[in-house]
C-alpha cells in the first residue's frame, strides 16, 4: 500500500460526472478491479476532452503513466479492462483508421457517444478517418427502466429505484416504454401517473389501436399472476 491520501484542499474542486445510472446498474455488477479502473478513468477522461466528438484511443491509454500504474499488479489489465467495459455496455469501441493509423477508439454508451459514434460511422463527421463498425453493439440501444426513469421523469432515488425494481418484473418491457411515453406525451412526467397507467392496463386490457399492435393482454397472463408491488408509495 502507497502513502496514505492526504485528503481533499478546501476550496472549489473540480468533478467527475457519472450517471446514476452507474451506481444503481453498473457498480454492483463489476466484480474484476481492472473493468472498474478503466471504466473510471475513462469517464474522467472523456470528461476533461472538449468538443465533439469525444473519444480516447487505446494508445493514449497504453501510454498514460496514471493508467500504468493504476494497473501494476493486475495482469493484462488494461486489456482486460476495455474488453469487460464493451462486453458490459459501459464503453462502446470502435476500430478506426486516421492518418494512415489503424486504433482501437473507445467511446462513453452514453447518447453524446452512441450520437458520435452513428456520424463517425455515416461521415456526418468527418475526421478522415475511416470506421469498421462492431456488431456487438446492437443490445446498447435495448432500453430498459432505471434508463427510462431518468429520461423522462428525473434522477433516482432509492425508494424509486425498489419501485422500478418491481415493474420490471410484473410488467412487459413494451408496456413500460409505452407507459413512459404516453405520460411524457401528457405531460405528465411522475411516477405515480405511470404506475396508475400500467395499473389500469393489468386490470383492463389494452388495445394499442394507434399502433396497430392489438395487444389486449394482461399482466396477469404473463408473469401468471397480478400484483401492484409496492405501488401507492
Amino acid at each position: 500500500m502507497g502513502r496514505p491520501f492526504s485528503g481533499f484542499p478546501n476550496g472549489s474542486l473540480s468533478a467527475t460526472l457519472l450517471p446514476s445510472l452507474f451506481f444503481v446498474e453498473v457498480l454492483g455488477e463489476i466484480a474484476d478491479l481492472a473493468e472498474l479502473k478503466v471504466t473510471l478513468y475513462v469517464f474522467w477522461r472523456l470528461g476533461q476532452t472538449k468538443g465533439f466528438p469525444r473519444f480516447v484511443r487505446r494508445g493514449a491509454l497504453e501510454a498514460d503513466p496514471t493508467v500504468r500504474q493504476g494497473l501494476a499488479g493486475l495482469p493484462d489489465g488494461l486489456a482486460r479492462g476495455l474488453a469487460a467495459s464493451v462486453e458490459r455496455g459501459t464503453l462502446l469501441r470502435r476500430t478506426m483508421e486516421i492518418g494512415g493509423q489503424v486504433e482501437e477508439c473507445y467511446f462513453l454508451n452514453t447518447a453524446d457517444g452512441r450520437n458520435a459514434v452513428a456520424d463517425l460511422e455515416s461521415g456526418a463527421v468527418d475526421l478522415g478517418q475511416v470506421v469498421r463498425p462492431e456488431e456487438s453493439d446492437a443490445r446498447a440501444e435495448r432500453s430498459n427502466v432505471y434508463r427510462l426513469y431518468e429520461q423522462n421523469v428525473g434522477l433516482l432515488t432509492p425508494l424509486i429505484v425498489e419501485q422500478l425494481a418491481d415493474a420490471e418484473r410484473i410488467y412487459p418491457a413494451e408496456w413500460l416504454e409505452d407507459a413512459f411515453r404516453e405520460a411524457a406525451a401528457y405531460n405528465r412526467r411522475n411516477w405515480r401517473y405511470i404506475q396508475r397507467i400500467l395499473e389500469r392496463w393489468a386490470s383492463e386490457g389494452r388495445s394499442d389501436e394507434a399502433s396497430g399492435r392489438g395487444s389486449g393482454r394482461s399482466a396477469s397472463t404473463r408473469s401468471g399472476g397480478y400484483g401492484t408491488g409496492r405501488s401507492g408509495r
